[in-house]
């Protein structure tokens, strides 16, 4: 096994990461930098305040917020009921007529999954809290390392605390805001209610500007720290996998037919930038779809479907990576790393390894410093904004 392993750190020598000298990450800045008056690179909602800025003045601060999706205060029924009532009670979250849903919601779903729903978060809760928000909180704490004091890093939530509007709404009386979302597939329901949110908060009065930004499914930062996770993974496997299975979260297929197939176009992306930069045969890895939810038609493959094929077709090793996640969360450690474990090996698998999430890779961090850098250097100084009307 040792040798094994030896041979996979020689195989991988020849692919160097474009990102680990300062010569490089420099470069990598340039590439993402937008000019001034493009917008940010090709992923960025600009949105100005209606009223005058306040006068610029030395307590004026750029502030970088990292958002994330949210997750619940607690592992109980009662705090998984509230987050789940604001996250599914988002009509781009669940776009079904209010006259339909809003019952089934309520009678139904929040009266038979926060008790189930409630056990599976107390299986990865941890002394420091929820996966999800503790490694948000460590990316947050590393970006701020990156960017230096001059800025502020702030980090926020869609769905539950700090919610990202009052954190938007206090930031932006300081000085210039930039929100950076870790959602790197664009979809209604993640990045779409995340803009529209900001949206509403600039509109509600005068303050600086805020500027979104959505990184890239190719993004160099963002692949590099895929395959830096991938490289720790299989350097504590016992043998290579046969197959790879790169898990996103589903959406339904209407949905994306509606935004032209960007989401899976995107998801797709991913898999192709992180399969070439490993040197990975592509018909050894399959592109999923998981977390179905309702009865309409979801994007497939299905993991779950696939793993139980791929362990039927004789395929006794794979490895699952879920690259839609930057961070660990119920959908990486419970469904992945127990249920799916569980489906492929009950289907005859014999090994499963899952990689885990970017979370605060140096590579990712590095890649969001240069999506910050770049929106704070394409935008006028705060003398010379002027007031936006």
């Amino acid at each position: 096994m040792r040798a094994s392993r030896s041979r996979r750190r020689q195989r991988r020598t020849t692919h160097a990461s474009p990102l680990k000298s300062p010569e490089s990450r420099a470069s990598s800045c340039r590439a993402v930098r937008p000019t001034r008056g493009t917008g940010i690179a090709r992923s960025a909602c600009v949105f100005v305040p209606p009223l005058p800025l306040p006068p610029p003045g030395p307590d004026v601060a750029s502030t970088v917020i990292l958002v994330n999706l949210g997750t619940t205060e607690a592992p109980t029924a009662d705090a998984v009921r509230s987050f789940l009532h604001e996250f599914l009670g988002d009509p781009l979250v669940v776009d079904w007529p209010a006259w339909i849903w809003k019952p089934v919601l309520e009678r139904v779903v929040l009266r038979t999954r926060p008790r189930r729903v409630a056990r599976l978060y107390a299986s990865i809760w941890s002394e420091d809290g929820p996966p999800l928000r503790v490694e948000t909180q460590r990316l947050g704490d590393q970006l701020q390392g990156t960017l230096g004091p001059e800025t502020r890093v702030e980090v926020a939530y869609r769905y539950g605390s700090p919610g990202l509007a009052s954190v938007v709404r206090e930031a932006r009386t300081l000085g210039p805001v930039t929100v950076i979302s870790l959602f790197p597939h664009r979809t209604s329901s993640t990045t779409g209610t995340l803009d529209a949110l900001v949206e509403q908060v600039v509109r509600e009065g005068k303050g600086h500007a805020v500027q979104v930004l959505h990184p890239e499914p190719d993004d160099p930062g963002y692949v590099e720290g895929l395959v830096g996770r991938w490289e720790e993974a299989l350097d504590e496997a016992e043998e290579e996998p046969e197959h790879l299975v790169l898990s996103y979260h589903g959406i339904p297929v209407r949905h994306d037919r509606r935004e032209g197939g960007t989401y899976r176009a995107g998801c797709l992306r991913t898999t192709r930038a992180f399969l070439e930069r490993i040197s990975w045969d592509p018909t050894r890895a399959t592109t999923t779809f998981q977390s179905r939810f309702g009865p309409e038609p979801w994007l497939r493959p299905a993991t779950d479907v696939t793993l139980a094929n791929l362990a039927r077709q004789g395929i006794g090793r794979v490895a699952v990576l879920t690259p839609g996640f930057l961070t660990e969360g119920l959908e990486t450690l419970e469904e992945i790393g127990v249920e799916a474990r569980h489906t492929f090996l009950e289907a005859g698998g014999k090994s499963f390894l899952r990689v885990p999430c970017v979370g605060a890779h140096p590579e990712l961090v590095g890649g969001l410093a240069c999506l910050a850098r770049g929106s704070m250097e394409a935008r006028p100084s705060v003398a010379d904004e002027g007031p936006h009307r």
